[in-house]
């Protein structure tokens, strides 16, 4: 397992099934199901929640679907790409991270039920906080494969 970087073994983080090292910040109190929560989601969700995840160099994400909105927030390090699609041989590759005038965007948001994977675009590490709307159940989850 490669080692986190000294800032990063401050954050209390864990493996993350899919790859890379999360852990979750906030799970919210309020929870919400039928009527108001959509007929696919089986049972109680918590309105939203949010993790911290790290993906070091050389790091990927497996491809995976969230039945939520996921929003993904940049923080510290090199840029992601972030890849997002219906399907995932038609997905698109987008670019996570700060600086604005070369094309990165600090926050970008994936529909529900689309597939996404993540890896750095360069060797450092990259910081980001995934919020989940309504919130992440491993009921909602699939990985590909």
């Amino acid at each position: 397992m490669q080692e986190l970087p000294g800032w990063a073994r401050h954050l209390d983080l864990a493996p993350h099934p899919e790859g890379g090292f999360f852990r979750e910040t906030w799970r919210s109190e309020l929870s919400i199901a039928a009527p108001a929560l959509p007929s696919e989601y089986a049972g109680v969700r918590n309105a939203g929640t949010a993790i911290l995840f790290l993906l070091l160099g050389g790091q990927q994400s497996a491809w995976h679907t969230v039945r939520s909105t996921e929003l993904w927030l940049y923080h510290r390090g090199g840029p992601l790409l972030l890849e997002i699609g219906a399907e995932t041989d038609t997905a698109t590759t987008h670019l996570l991270g700060s600086d604005i005038a070369a094309g990165q965007s600090p926050q970008i948001v994936v529909p529900p039920g689309h597939w996404q994977r993540a890896r750095p675009r360069d060797d450092e590490p990259c910081l980001v906080s995934c919020v989940v709307v309504p919130g992440f159940d491993f009921a909602d989850f699939t990985m590909h494969g």
